[in-house]
């Protein structure tokens, strides 16, 4: 399942941010960068707001900076 942003605002499923449901999945996230720009991080989601990349480190980062994200399908 791929959840598609446009303008920043909801993913294909109407979800601004991923939510307890997507807990324990593969997901892409892009933020908006203070800045200017964006970053992205991937891992697995951790929690709403943490989410562990594949070298093992937690990420946290803020769900309102979110400006698109998905679930990616495991390696």
């Amino acid at each position: 399942m791929t959840h598609t942003l446009t303008g920043g605002e909801f993913n294909g499923g109407g979800q601004v941010q991923p939510s307890a449901a997507q807990i324990g999945q593969r997901v892409s996230i892009r933020l908006h960068d203070p800045a200017g720009g964006y970053r992205d991080i991937l891992g697995i989601l951790e929690s709403e707001n943490t989410l562990r990349k594949k070298d093992g480190t937690v990420v946290s980062f803020d769900p309102a900076k979110i400006a698109i994200w998905k679930v990616v399908p495991s390696k």
